[in-house]
Parts: structure tokens; sequence; C-alpha cells
């Protein structure tokens, strides 16, 4: 026979929080008032000139950003989960109100935040609160870039090099330009093609934290983006990378600027690697297997599935989740004991 019990609300909770609430840990450590306050500031409020009710606080729905990057969640999965599930009800404040966000609210805060170019900023926030607790950039840093996939466009050959030229079909109707991405395109790695965008990151030795974030269309070749995630503010000065940023001119001129430049070797047709060159990189990707870490992380949220269409949602959601990624790896740093020094 099961059990019943007048309190059994407040029973779950009290168990909840003797498992281990993730999302406890992480209110402990993350200042959600800041994050708000900077979004408020970037993009206001909508005011009520024309009546309807009042807007959910910036806090909650920055707090329910932060759970769809960490969970992989749509905008339909998010409403469901906030209606089902407990922890996500604390987390946002929820647990004993009748009004709950709906999808449409999740959708129309992310696409005022997409639309005011509000990513940057939010990246730059939570770097603020990596600081605030002493975790700053140190050790050096690696440099790694990966695919996005999107799907795949069904366009005719003449639709496709319009789109090429930055033209729009004319017979495309307003809904069919809608759903199409003219901003994505396909670059080939292994042998196979892919077709969407491209994330560079740096990410700092020490701490596994990502630090500078940069999003590009796929055909674009890691190498051009290396000097734009490079993180001046790491204390240490050696740069690590694979074999897809070799660049002889861009090395020269990095050293001369006082950097350590660790960048794996590439073989040459009829030319292999000597054995020294062999040893190098097989030191080189010890470190810099780092990286891969992040991107694991990464997958672990979701992946790097991408909602919406265009560069600018593409950006947005990407740096948006390197942000979240930051958050939880603070909350992972302080439950590990990792002293920042």
């Amino acid at each position: 026979m099961i059990k019943e019990s007048l309190f059994a609300a407040e029973e779950r909770e009290a168990k909840l929080d003797r498992l281990g609430d993730v999302l406890r840990v992480m209110e402990e450590h993350v200042d959600f008032k800041a994050l708000a306050a900077e979004m408020d500031r970037i993009v206001p409020r909508p005011g009520r000139e024309r009546g309807g009710r009042p807007p959910f606080p910036t806090e909650l729905m920055v707090r329910a950003w932060v759970l769809q990057n960490l969970y992989g969640l749509s905008d339909e999965q998010m409403e469901y989960q906030v209606l089902d599930r407990l922890s996500f009800q604390r987390f946002l404040g929820l647990r004993r109100s009748s009004q709950v966000p709906d999808r449409t609210t999740f959708w129309s805060f992310r696409e005022r935040l997409t639309v005011a170019k509000a990513g940057d900023a939010l990246f730059e926030a939570v770097h603020r609160q990596l600081a605030q607790h002493g975790y700053i950039a140190r050790g050096g840093q690696m440099v790694d870039a990966s695919l996005v996939p999107v799907p795949r466009q069904q366009v005719t050959e003449e639709e496709r090099q319009l789109i090429k030229k930055r033209a729009m079909p004319v017979g495309w109707k307003p809904a069919q330009r809608r759903q199409k991405d003219t901003e994505a395109t396909w670059t080939k790695k292994h042998g196979q093609s892919y077709f969407g965008y491209k994330v560079s990151v740096s990410t700092d030795r020490r701490y596994k934290l990502i630090r500078q974030v940069k999003v590009s269309t796929a055909a674009e070749n890691d190498t051009l983006h290396l000097e734009d995630v490079l993180d001046h503010a790491n204390t240490g000065r050696d740069l690590y990378g694979d074999k897809g940023y070799v660049d002889g001119e861009r090395e020269q001129r990095l050293k001369a600027q006082g950097w350590r430049v660790h960048i794996q070797r590439k073989a040459k047709k009829g030319k292999p690697l000597s054995a020294c060159q062999t040893r190098r990189n097989t030191r080189i990707a010890r470190i810099r297997a780092r990286v891969e870490h992040v991107f694991a992380a990464l997958e672990q949220m979701g992946g790097k599935l991408l909602r919406g269409i265009g560069l600018d949602r593409a950006t947005f959601q990407l740096t948006g989740k390197a942000a979240v990624y930051n958050l939880r790896r603070l909350c992972s740093l302080k439950a590990c004991g990792v002293v920042a020094f």
C-alpha cells in the first residue's frame, strides 16, 4: 500500500536536497541578478503602453534561458518541463505560482536578445563573474574549431547560384524565405560534406573555461579565426593548436609579439613527418586535448544543435551555449574544491 502524506511536496524537496540538486549549487555560485541587470541595460523590458499582462521578471527569463542551454531543450520541451519538473520550478521561483511562461514567451525573450546582439554582453557578464571568483585565464590557451551542422536546404542549382551572390530567388514566397537558411555554407572535412556554421573557441589550460568565441560559416577556414579568438588576458603566453592552424608567416608574427606557439606539424605529399616532429605533435596533443573535453561537455548539454535560421541566431545561440558551459564549469570547479590562484 502506498503511503500518503499531507507533507509529500515538502518531503520530496528535502530528499531532492539530500540527493544533490545541481541547480541549487548553481544558485549558490552564480549572481543571476547581475546577469538580469545586464540584460535590462542592453534590452530594456517591453512596456505596457499597449496593455496586456506584465512581462515576467528578467531574472526568471535569464534563469529559463540558462536551463534551455544547460539541457538542450526546445521551447516546447521547456514549457512542459517547467510544468512537470520540481527542480525547474524551484530554480525559477515558480513553485507556488499559477502563472508559468509558455513556449512563445521563451521564444520572444530569446529573439529580443538575438536582435539586440546581446550574446557577447551575456558572455562578458559571465566572464566577469568568473573573475570575481578568482578564475582568471591562466597557463596558456588552446584554440580549436568545430562544425555545427544545420538541416540541408532543398534548392535548385539556379537558386543555389543566386544565394551564393547574396540574392534572393524571386519565386520564393515570404513563408518559404523564412524557412531557408541562406547564410549557412557547405564545407568538406575528412571527405564528408557538411552544411552549416563553425564555432571557434579559445580555452585556458588551467581551468578549461571558454575565454573567446567566434561563430562563422562552415566554409571559412579554421586558421582565419585564430587571432580572433586569441585571449590576450591569459597570464600564460603558450598557444596550442592542431594542424589546421599551420601558417608559418603568422607563427613568426605571433612569436615576435611574445607568444610561444605550439602548432602541430602537417605532413606533406611525399614528405612524411620526421620522428622528432611526430614526438612534438604527440606532446602538443596531450595538452591540446583539453579543448576537446570542452566540446565533449557541450555535447552533453544537448550538443551544438541550432534552433533558428541565419548567422545572427547561430552566433547568439552558440555564444550563449559557451556562456552557460562556463557557469556549469564554475560550479564543477567549486564542487571539486579547485582553488583559484
